[in-house]
């Protein structure tokens, strides 16, 4: 086994990284190469794999490490064909949903939506109600009555740092409790992709970018002479690691290990979630966040350097390297304005202009106020449904334009 894996190794050398690529570790884990996979059997063990000369190579998974192998049986499937996602173009009305579900012969593409208590959801369906068949006509049929999506699930999950989850929401996408920006980004993706699609919102209220959702790799940094935790840091040993126990208290980071355990645990049960699904692709997420942070001056002044660590850490926690991310502004701020809620907007838009190769052309930025009905985000806009509505249908537009290019 060993001098078959050596020839294999061997013939590894020359790979470059790509944008799809990841690095494999032998069984006995004496050895690491890397690789772009191009299909596995799970019946038969069989892995291929893709030469950045476009050559292929073939070996069967008793040749690679347990995590690789776990890791085959849970994305290998799905990865096989690449992407499996057509976007159409939009119409300048959206018309009511098709009523018949989404051909499963696709991989499921997932939408994971985060943030806090903004992305959480406090709009009130009732007055929504009375505007949708003027505004929103496709939120209702001819009888009055909430459509239903039946190629779009929506699923909502929420946990307590990284405490077991609770499931919110696992339906069809249609109108049942408050809402959050989720029904219009699902609309939107329902109608231009053909295959199904799978919102999923992992959040709670009153996280902190820079504190409670600090993602992983993110190092202890100074503001004002005083060091701010790095990633599972805390404020005595900013440069510390917990590890994620939380026996000794909160950690920086820790919502941010919740909220993804949370995701994870969805996609590990997707036919629980989306009845008859097997296969799924990460394809985007959305973030629209930022109310705690602005009330604390070293959050809002690392926001664009936290933000773009979050982009990196969540691509690589969903083994997602492509997928496309939206961000939205808070719907009080305007444009211009120095306080930490204006800085927090600068730093959203600047990531979404970024010439990083990592970035270019993969984030989008929603401008929120003008789409605000009043309010602000510490008093979930009043509830007006309005807001979300607005918000959430720029969200979705914004990723479509994202996912076509």
């Amino acid at each position: 086994m060993k001098l078959k894996f050596a020839f294999l190794l061997i013939a590894f050398q020359s790979l470059l990284s790509t944008a799809e690529a990841r690095t494999w570790t032998s069984a006995d884990g004496s050895k690491t190469f890397e690789g772009e996979l191009k299909s596995y059997d799970a019946e038969a063990g069989l892995v291929v794999v893709i030469r950045s000369n476009g050559t292929q190579i073939r070996f069967t998974q008793d040749k690679l490490s347990e995590d690789d192998v776990l890791w085959l049986k849970r994305n290998g499937s799905r990865r096989s064909n690449g992407k499996s996602m057509v976007v159409r173009d939009l119409p300048d009305v959206l018309p009511d949903p098709d009523p018949s579900e989404a051909t499963m012969s696709q991989p499921v593409q997932v939408f994971i939506l985060m943030g806090q208590s903004n992305m959480l959801g406090f709009g009130k369906p009732a007055p929504l109600k009375e505007v949708a068949p003027q505004k929103y006509p496709y939120l209702v049929d001819e009888s009055g009555n909430w459509t239903v999506r039946k190629d779009v699930r929506n699923v909502f999950v929420m946990c307590s740092g990284n405490s077991p989850a609770k499931d919110q929401q696992n339906d069809w996408m249609t109108i049942q409790r408050n809402i959050g920006p989720e029904i219009g980004i699902g609309h939107h993706l329902g109608h231009v992709i053909d295959a199904p699609v799978l919102v999923l919102k992992s959040c709670i209220g009153n996280r902190s970018l820079g504190w409670d959702l600090l993602p992983p790799g993110t190092e202890a940094w100074e503001h004002e002479g005083k060091l701010q935790p790095g990633y599972r840091g805390t404020p005595a040993e900013p440069r510390g690691d917990t590890g994620g126990d939380m026996s000794q208290g909160w950690y920086a980071g820790c919502q941010y290990d919740g909220d993804v355990a949370a995701a994870k645990k969805v996609l590990e049960n997707l036919d629980q979630y989306y009845p008859g699904a097997k296969e799924f692709e990460v394809a985007g997420f959305f973030w629209w966040q930022g109310d705690k942070d602005m009330r604390n001056g070293a959050h809002a002044a690392a926001y664009e350097k936290n933000l773009i660590q979050l982009i990196k850490a969540l691509r690589k926690d969903f083994d997602a390297p492509e997928a496309r991310f939206v961000t939205a502004s808070l719907g009080q701020t305007q444009k211009g304005s120095s306080r930490g809620d204006g800085m927090i907007l600068d730093a959203m838009e600047a990531v979404s202009k970024s010439s990083d190769p990592e970035l270019k052309d993969q984030v989008g930025f929603v401008y929120t106020n003008p789409l605000s009905k009043g309010g602000s985000s510490s008093g979930h806009y009043g509830g007006n449904p309005e807001t979300y509505m607005n918000v959430g249908e720029a969200m979705g537009k914004a990723m479509v334009e994202l996912l076509k290019n």
